[in-house]
């Protein structure tokens, strides 16, 4: 039985010969719709008659997204290129293509390269919108029309060896600002401390403030522009530092968006190719998470979608640790306990350590470590990993400067909390593998 595709060529004579062909040989193809252009494409994706797509490199508004939406339709992509085009081939294997092949192949081979790249879609169904992103990380030849861009293997001293060498730390709480982006700033700047290279990203789609933090006042193109570019297929490690702000001292920050309502820049598809960059660029990746955890437009539409929170689920689902934080006093407790359990539901496959924030005795009374501990223990069946002390005047100092709270009160309780934290995670060979050991837990 043929294998049913689309084709959406841009050099009509190529794109008659090859369907010509097709028609008059059983090559295992069949060609049931010549679509005039993305929008035709995606739109006769969606019907189910087809199984995988011919398109060129060249076809106007070709991105990462339009290709996870192939993706998710069960479209297997194979690309067509001028002969010699090496850009045009470099675009479409970091977007995430099967195989691309020169237009004057003959129709043997690209018949070929369409099956092969199907069957290779097929074993991937179970994720199947992840298809775009995990492609562009392999590093052997896929269906024997070339290799695709390395992912950068490479190590750290660390026991990292795995491809792409980073590791991505993401720091999530619930609503009512726990205090996440202190948390992930300080732990940023405490790793680096270490002599470790630290990428510090903002993807808070409800408005970044690292920037202003670390008194990057000025609009800078950060995060939303590695989003776009990885979008188009151009974002490689050496584009994503340039992008970056270098504070010194191995700690470099990737600054969000600055308006809430730039949210859409921030396709999930896009950030993941931004990590999985930022893990060739760090030793580790420490990212600022929203809140939200809501599928959110989901719900309300039957096609694809903007996801606001969609940045955050996909910063979570692709992190090696998450480090989730609680406000330590009755209100915040509450949310967190509710929050946790909904990230635990979310993304199971979190296992989130908790941090409690603004630990103090004022609102706890007593022992507020002990009392928050079994607090968190008790209603989670989790331990803290870290009690932060609440240094509001060290805090406040950091903040007026636009520095790091290291560099303002390197003896502030709130500092030397989470510097533990940081030696912890980073601080000895495999200390951070969450599936491998990580942490010590307790439950009931």
């Amino acid at each position: 039985m043929s294998l049913p595709i689309l084709t959406a060529v841009t050099d009509s004579e190529v794109e008659a010969g090859l369907v010509s062909a097709f028609d008059r040989r059983d090559l295992g193809v069949t060609v049931v719709r010549r679509c005039v252009d993305l929008p035709d494409l995606l739109a006769a994706a969606t019907t189910g008659a087809a199984r995988a797509a011919l398109l060129s490199a060249d076809l106007r508004r070709l991105d990462r997204d339009a290709l996870t939406r192939l993706a998710m339709a069960g479209i297997a992509v194979v690309g067509l290129i001028a002969p010699g085009d090496e850009d045009a081939d470099r675009r479409l294997r970091q977007l995430g293509v099967a195989a691309v092949i020169p237009a004057d192949a003959t129709a043997e081979v690209v018949a070929g390269a369409v099956v092969e790249a199907s069957r290779a879609l097929a074993s991937h169904a179970a994720a199947p919108a992840n298809w775009p992103a995990a492609a562009s990380s392999y590093s052997e030849p896929l269906l024997g029309f070339g290799q695709l861009a390395p992912a950068g293997a490479g190590t750290d001293g660390l026991g990292l060896g795995e491809a792409g060498g980073g590791r991505v730390i993401a720091v999530w709480g619930p609503a009512g600002a726990p205090g996440r982006t202190t948390i992930a700033l300080c732990l940023a700047a405490e790793i680096a401390a270490l002599g470790t290279s630290t990428l510090l990203v903002d993807a808070d789609s409800y408005g970044g403030a690292i920037g202003q933090l670390v008194g990057l006042l000025e609009e800078a193109p950060g995060l939303a522009a590695a989003a776009r570019s990885a979008n188009q297929g151009l974002l490689d490690v050496p584009r994503l530092a340039l992008l970056c702000r270098d504070l010194g001292e191995g700690l470099r920050v990737l600054p969000g968006i600055s308006r809430p309502s730039r949210w859409p820049e921030l396709r999930p598809a896009s950030i993941e190719t931004v990590l999985s960059m930022a893990r060739r660029l760090a030793s580790y990746v420490v990212v600022d998470c929203g809140f939200c955890l809501e599928a959110d437009e989901e719900l309300s539409f039957d096609t694809a979608a903007p996801r606001r929170n969609g940045a955050t689920l996909a910063v979570l689902e692709a992190a090696d640790i998450v480090l989730a934080v609680a406000s330590a006093e009755p209100v915040g407790l509450v949310r967190f306990v509710r929050g946790l359990a909904d990230l635990r539901e979310t993304v199971p496959a979190a296992d989130p350590l908790v941090v409690v924030n603004r630990l103090r005795a004022s609102v706890v009374g007593g022992d507020p470590a002990r009392e928050v501990s079994r607090a968190i223990l008790r209603h989670t069946g989790t331990e803290p990993v870290a009690l932060v002390p609440y240094d509001l005047a060290g805090l406040d100092a950091a903040q007026v400067a636009g520095q790091l709270l290291r560099d303002i009160a390197p003896t502030s309780p709130a500092r030397l909390a989470i510097r533990d934290l940081a030696t912890r995670l980073a601080g000895r060979p495999g200390a951070a593998r969450r599936r491998r050991g990580g942490f010590r837990r307790q439950s009931r």
